[in-house]
């Protein structure tokens, strides 16, 4: 049986139970075939740029006789992926820059039908204020521990209302568990650096500091 990361695990619990789930960088395909196996999906399609990852996600659809369940497209984002082909859509394991790149290029992004999980590695402020300021609406907003690192997971939904909020919202959108003492303080450190370089953190750096 497949079992998945803490990482993954939270992509997992935000994906809407019944759904049918566009997997955007599925690398061996283990978060959708373990959500087909478990009931809350009810199809997929798995999605790499990269051929390598793409065929070790087909092994793992042919070792779990999911054929029928998650379709198999090499892709670049979600530029082969279908917008009647999802009503989910999870974005996982790059930087916070290119999963808005992904968004920004697909043409059925803005839909109010789709709904998105997102991981984003590196800035994840990068990526809550593309949301933001083209009509995104954050839901869902967690930091999780695995291993020795920290990773963002929150959801999203287009509703057409543009935001400008203040920037310490991109840096800490809709978290309300800091139990993650350690990653608040990273996140300090590299703001304070960044101070020292002349840019202006301080509104951002005062808003963690509340929290922690």
């Amino acid at each position: 049986m497949i079992k998945l990361t803490e990482r993954l695990s939270a992509v997992a619990r935000l994906v809407r139970a019944d759904s049918v789930l566009a997997d955007v960088g599925c690398d061996h395909g283990f978060l959708p075939a373990y959500l087909l196996l478990n009931g809350k999906i009810k199809g997929a399609v798995a999605s790499d740029i990269h051929e390598g990852p793409l065929n070790s996600c087909k092994s793992l659809v042919e070792e779990y006789a999911l054929q029928d369940k998650i379709k198999c497209v090499l892709s670049d984002g979600l530029q082969s992926v279908n917008a009647d082909d999802c009503t989910d859509v999870a974005v996982c394991g790059m930087g916070g820059e290119l999963i808005a790149d992904i968004i920004s290029a697909c043409p059925w992004a803005k839909s109010k039908d789709k709904h998105y999980v997102f991981n984003p590695m590196t800035h994840p402020e990068v990526l809550r204020k593309y949301l933001c300021n083209n009509g995104f609406e954050i839901g869902r907003d967690i930091i999780v521990k695995e291993g020795r690192h920290y990773y963002s997971v929150f959801d999203a939904v287009y509703t057409g209302m543009i935001k400008d909020c203040p920037e310490s919202y991109y840096y800490l959108g809709n978290i309300d568990d800091f139990e993650h003492k350690a990653y608040f303080k990273h996140l300090l450190n590299y703001l304070e650096n960044k101070m020292k370089g002349g840019a202006d953190y301080s509104e951002i750096i005062s808003a963690v500091k509340e929290k922690i």
